[in-house]
Order: C-alpha cells, then structure tokens, then sequence
C-alpha cells in the first residue's frame, strides 16, 4: 500500500476524535517509530510503498488511538527536556508544565552551584523530573521517592537509559519516616479533584494512573500538607521547596507555605497562563 494512502485511512478513521493536525503529529510520529522515517518522506517520496509486514504496526496502532489511548503509551515512550524516557500505564506522561518546573530548578541551581546539593523528588513516576535533574546537575546527589514499586522499576530503567546516577526510595509519603536532610525538593503530587474530572480528555481518565492524579473533593491539598511540614523538618536551612500544584487553588497552596513560615514564596503562571508552580525557601 502506498504511505500516503495509510496517512488517508489515519483522517478518516481518527476524524472527530483529534483535530487534524493532531492526526498528522500522530502519524509521522508512528512511521518514525516503526519505519525510521523522517516527515519529509513523503514529499521527497510521494509514492513510497510500505510492505504487508511494515503496515501492520501502523494500523495496530491506529486501532488503539481509536480507543483514545495515548501515542506515549502505544509507542512506550515520551520525551521530556530533550531527553527519552519509557513510559507505561504504571506511570504519568511527562507534561510540558513539569519541564517549565525543572527548568526553575535547574536556572536556580546554575545562578549559584550544584555542588554537594542533595535533592528528593517526591512522588517520581517515570523519574523525569529527578533523571532530567540528576543529568544537568551533575554534582547533585538526586533521590527520587514514589509508593508504586511498578513506577519505580520504569524510572530506574530510565535512570539506565539516560546515564545518570538517581537513588530510588520505594515509600508512601503519607505514611514514610525520612529523616535525611535536602537541600532543595521538588514534587508533583497528584492535585486534581474529583470534581475536575469532566475537564479531563478520555485519553488521560481511562489510562494514566488515577492514583498519581486524583485527590478528594474535601481534601484537595492532602499531598501538599504532608508535604510542606515534610519539607518543613527535612530541608536545611535555607532550603528550597519547587511545587507543581493545582491551578485552581494557587492560593490556597500559597496560604499553607505561609502558615508554615516559608519565605521568599513565589508563584508562577506555566506556558498556558494558569497559575502552576510554587517556590519557597526555609526560614
């Protein structure tokens, strides 16, 4: 069959469900992934001949985006920082307003020095947030901390992968007894309520990890509770505490820090212009 005719069968079978240009990203990206090919293929090539055996993974795949499962998990992987990194149904896809998060980190740490910095990222999953941190700050002794033994053995494989040293910690942070001290940590915990669902697109709901996602109606900030009179006992003084957080309740985060006497607290807006990051600094 010729490409250009599978990219037809693509529009039509995935019309109405992703937008057009959506449909096209997917498709390039998949005959990247199987065939090696690059976009430009099918203008320098317009009537390429794909084999029987060459298509098959083509139109498994598009089977299951029929399905409204995400392209990271058919293809097993997402890119974060310019960087690869496995992902399965075990772990959240990195998102591009967690890149914005680490990119702070990253800006902050350079201003000053990495060296002999001891890092904890709480809640890792597929370990881009630590991974992408153990890689540029490569001084930084990273830890990564998650309470799914299955998401841990995905970012330890990515910690392979990607050449960077990450102490992994398997523990449920609502319930662990750490009592090392950081100098800075980061998390994004699972913020989004219940009530919130409706918003979310079908591909996020009925295949991401609804334990790294969803918090109750009547106790939205659970993650960050613990997680600021954690970060209270365990950051040095003068330690740093990187927040992704709920873009709804910016506010509400804000107030905890401050209760807990945080200074310097910082909120930031992410590419889309919701309130999405929280910084602040131990007395």
């Amino acid at each position: 069959m010729l490409l250009k005719e599978i990219k037809t069968i693509y529009h039509q079978e995935l019309e109405g469900i992703y937008p057009q240009e959506e449909i096209d990203a997917f498709f390039y990206e998949v005959i990247t992934h199987f065939l090696g090919l690059e976009k430009f293929v099918m203008v320098l090539q317009p009537n390429l001949m794909v084999s029987k055996e060459e298509e098959q993974p083509l139109f498994e795949t598009l089977a299951q985006l029929k399905l409204e499962k995400p392209i990271q998990y058919i293809l097993g992987v997402s890119h974060f920082m310019d960087m690869e990194f496995k992902v399965n149904e075990h772990v959240l896809i990195p998102r591009p307003e967690t890149e914005e998060l680490v990119r702070w980190v990253i800006s902050d740490c350079q201003v000053g020095s990495s060296q002999d910095l001891k890092v904890l990222d709480i809640g890792t999953g597929s370990g881009c947030i630590a991974i992408t941190l153990a890689k540029h700050l490569p001084e930084a002794a990273v830890c990564a901390l998650d309470i799914s033994e299955e998401a841990l053995k995905v970012a330890q494989e990515n910690a392979q992968s990607n050449n960077v040293e990450v102490r992994f910690i398997h523990e449920d942070i609502l319930e662990g007894d750490i009592k090392e001290e950081f100098d800075i940590i980061i998390s994004n915990p699972p913020y989004v309520r219940e009530l919130e669902k409706e918003e979310m697109k079908n591909n996020v709901k009925q295949f991401e990890p609804s334990q790294a996602l969803f918090v109750p109606d009547d106790n939205p900030l659970l993650f960050y509770k613990t997680i600021v009179e954690f970060a209270k006992n365990q950051l040095v003084a003068g330690g740093t505490l990187y927040l992704e957080i709920n873009q709804y309740l910016g506010k509400e985060t804000r107030a905890l820090l401050e209760a807990h006497n945080f200074l310097d607290i910082e909120l930031r807006k992410d590419l889309f212009g919701n309130d999405r990051m929280l910084k602040a600094n131990k007395r």
